[in-house]
Order: structure tokens, then sequence, then C-alpha cells
């Protein structure tokens, strides 16, 4: 960063962004006596604000976005030259890199055949929630519409997706919601909700056939799953709830769409979390890593099978998916997407991805063993969390506060950038989050641990 300006170059832009900025999950009571946070240039993994400071961030743009660091000038360039050559057309006209980006993306994706653009991991959703209505419609009478989501995962932000988001705080004063969608429980085996079990995957996954049986199997016409839960706590499946999960989904005719907004793109070292439980999908959303917050893009992927679903007579004015995405049409995504995708590759940023994130992992446990604090440690690639319990033998959950200090703690005495459960389940907002750039070094992730470590000694001491 260039800190040959002054603070006081940014004070205008700080007065304006106070007056007239309304921020993402912030309460504005305390601007009055502080100031917000600027950032005012990236690179890497480092972010420098309005006073100059630098810091690590190990949350990639503090919601798990920007998968290949800050800074890349091929893909702000391939962004540039493709809005001057043709920035926008709407989706019913195709485009140069959207044809090329989808063939590029389905390459990565055995199975799948098809790609939707819209513009927001939300939309993604909402897109896949409407097929399976209107396929509802179309084959079923209507009546196989309701769609299954899990408790503690999260798949969006608007009403609709809202009623698909099994962590009660981000419901709450939301509703009333969009009917038809029914919780199944989670698989967080750390609290199991059957004590200590036994093949408490294949528990978890019964437990929604359970559901399905109880809401009748013929009103049951989708599935949606995060591969591994993110904001709900960072929960990896346990062992053997995919595979009874395919065996439910196949028995009674149940589409199951895979939420890949955080994991996508490499975040778990494969292109696509559902990757690593031999998943075979109907549908798959994404968001975030596509294109690495360079351009906005989310896509929905479906299989041919799927696709079919809505090819009829011409004549028929209904049959067709009648959807649209008015920024799906601009070109800026699919165009960062391919280069984003080119960078992950050349870079082999799979591969570092599966080497640091073992790295972390190894990191994180050490803390454990040091610190009774954590309660458990979990994760999968550079996607990794740290529950936090005041008591290990009863797992008691600490008070969201103390996770609060943590963070601001890592902030304020090492300048590093970490994540947590936020005002998303209720008594349980414990649990630290990280997620850094696929680029990051050993030496990266010293610096992290080593910040988590003195916050947690500080904060453990008040």
């Amino acid at each position: 960063m260039d800190l040959t300006q002054s603070v006081n170059d940014y004070s205008e832009i700080v007065e304006n962004d106070r007056e007239f900025i309304w921020h993402h999950l912030s309460q504005h009571k305390k601007y009055e006596t502080q100031d917000p946070l600027i950032i005012i240039e990236g690179k890497g993994l480092r972010v420098w604000n309005q006073a100059g400071r630098e810091h690590l961030d190990a949350v990639s743009g503090g919601v798990w976005t920007v998968n290949v660091g800050y800074g890349r000038e091929t893909i702000a360039d391939a962004v540039r030259d493709q809005l001057v050559k043709m920035n926008y057309f709407a989706g019913s006209a195709g485009s140069i890199p959207g044809a090329t980006f989808a063939n590029q993306l389905i390459s990565k994706m055995p199975g799948m055949s098809r790609v939707y653009y819209s513009n927001s991991g939300s939309e993604a959703n909402e897109k896949a929630y409407k097929i399976v209505r209107q396929i509802s419609h179309n084959k079923h009478g209507g009546k196989k519409s309701k769609i299954l989501y899990r408790e503690r995962d999260y798949h969006g932000t608007t009403i609709t997706a809202l009623s698909s988001c099994g962590q009660g705080e981000r419901r709450d004063q939301y509703g009333p919601f969009t009917p038809g969608f029914v919780e199944v429980p989670h698989c967080l085996e750390y609290r199991s909700q059957w004590g200590d079990i036994e093949d408490y995957g294949i528990k978890a996954a019964n437990a929604i056939e359970e559901v399905i049986l109880r809401e009748g199997a013929d009103t049951v016409g989708g599935l949606i799953l995060e591969p591994i839960t993110a904001g709900g706590g960072v929960i990896e499946p346990p062992k053997g709830y995919w595979d009874r999960v395919q065996e439910i989904c196949a028995k009674y005719d149940i589409l199951l769409i895979i939420d890949e907004v955080v994991c996508g793109m490499g975040r778990t070292g494969t292109w696509f979390g559902y990757q690593h439980y031999g998943v075979k999908p109907d549908m798959v959303t994404m968001a975030k890593g596509v294109a690495s917050g360079y351009a906005a893009i989310s896509c929905t992927v479906t299989t041919e099978a799927v696709f079919n679903e809505f090819k009829a007579d011409p004549d028929d004015p209904m049959s067709y998916f009648r959807d649209i995405s008015t920024f799906g049409g601009c070109a800026a995504g699919p165009a960062a997407a391919l280069e984003n995708m080119r960078i992950l590759e050349d870079e082999n940023l799979l591969e570092n991805t599966v080497t640091i994130g073992e790295y972390l992992m190894e990191k994180l446990h050490g803390l454990k063993a040091k610190h009774q604090i954590i309660g458990d440690v979990r994760g999968k690639g550079l996607f990794c969390g740290a529950e936090l319990v005041s008591d290990r033998e009863s797992k008691m959950p600490v008070d969201e506060s103390i996770a609060q200090a943590v963070v601001a703690d890592c902030f304020a005495n090492n300048a590093v950038i970490i994540g947590m459960t936020n005002r998303s389940l209720r008594g349980m907002n414990n649990t630290l989050c990280l997620s850094p750039a696929l680029i990051s070094t050993k030496s990266d992730m010293d610096e992290v641990i080593d910040a988590i470590d003195g916050a947690l000694t500080r904060v453990v001491a008040q």
C-alpha cells in the first residue's frame, strides 16, 4: 500500500461513510463514538485500512470469498477487456465468456450438465427452489413441493432463502416465511442429539428419512444441504452420512441440492466439497469463490435429467423455466470466473489448500492441547473451526461475548482478521472460523495461530 498519504486524506471518506452508508451486519450506534472500518487496499492475504495499518485476512474478505487473494491484476484486466467489448445482454442470449466458463466448469463436475447464471448465492438457491417447485407442478400435480433443509445450515438472506435457514437467530424478526420448507436434524457428532453412539452418521441421515415419512414422501420434492456446514459451525459430515443421504433421496425420488456457495472453487482442497464424499447431486449452487469477489456471479448447475424436465412443446407457454436474473447477464462475472479458474489451476492452489490446510489443522490441534477452552477442532482444507467451551466435560459453550473477545483481540493486538459464528445459533455462537485465501503459506498460518494463541491466553485470563 502507498503509505505516503496521511491519515487525514481519508477523513472525508470516513465521514461520508458514517453519514451515508448502511453497513452489513452492523449496529450503527457505535459509529457515533468510533470510526467505521474502511479497507483501502489489498494484496495477497493482506489488507490495509484508512489508518494505514496492515492486517492479515484469515477469512477471505470477511465472508469466505477471495479465494485467490487480493490484487489480481489479470482478473481485473479480463473484466475490463470484456466490459469494453460487451458488458451486458440479458441471459436469454449467450456470451463468449458465459459459454466458455460453463464448459470449463462442467468439466470439473462429472455428472453435471447445465449452468444457470445469476449474481448471488441466495439467488442461486432461489433458482434451485423454483426448479423443484416447477417440476412438482408439471410432474406431480403440485404435490411434491416441500423442500427439506438442515438445522445449522445457511442458504441465503432473502425471505425464501431464510425459510430454509437452520440458524434461528438469522431468521428472528423476518417472518412469516415462505411455506413448504421443513427442517431436518444437524449432523454435528460433537453435539450428538442421541448421546455417544456408534454409527452417528447413519443415525443422523436416518433422521432425515424420519422427517420425510412424517411429512409424507409424496409431498417432498427436494433436500438442500451444505457439503460441510459453514456458518453453522464448520461441520464436516460424519462417516456414512452422505452414502445414506443419497440412498434416501433415491428411494423417495427427492432432488438433492448441494449448496457450495462457501465450499466451492477449491476451499476444501477439491473443486467442490461434495466431491470428497462421492455424492452425485441433482443440482449444485455456488457463488463467492467462483470469481473470488472480483465480479458478481453465481451458478445453479443441474444434471441433464433436471434440465430435460423443462423441454417441451414450444407452443406450451408454461413449460420452460420462467425465471430471469438481470445481472446474471453481465459478462463481467464469467470473464472473472474464467481467469480465477486459470489461476487456481496454474498455481496448483487446490494442492496448496490440502497441504496448508493439514498444517493449519495440526496447529489448531496444538492450540487445543494448550488451551482447555477449545473443545473441538474440525474442518477440511483451508476451512477450519475451533469450538470454544467453558467446560470440556460438559461441553458447555462459552458465551458469544467470549468468542467475540477473541476475534477482537486478534484484530487489535496482532492485526489478524478471523471469523466466528455470529448471531446465528441461539446459545451456540462459540466457534472461531478460519478460511484464508488458497494462496496461504505456512508462515501465514503461523501468524494466525500465534494471534489466536495470544488472544485465548489474554481473554481467559480476564
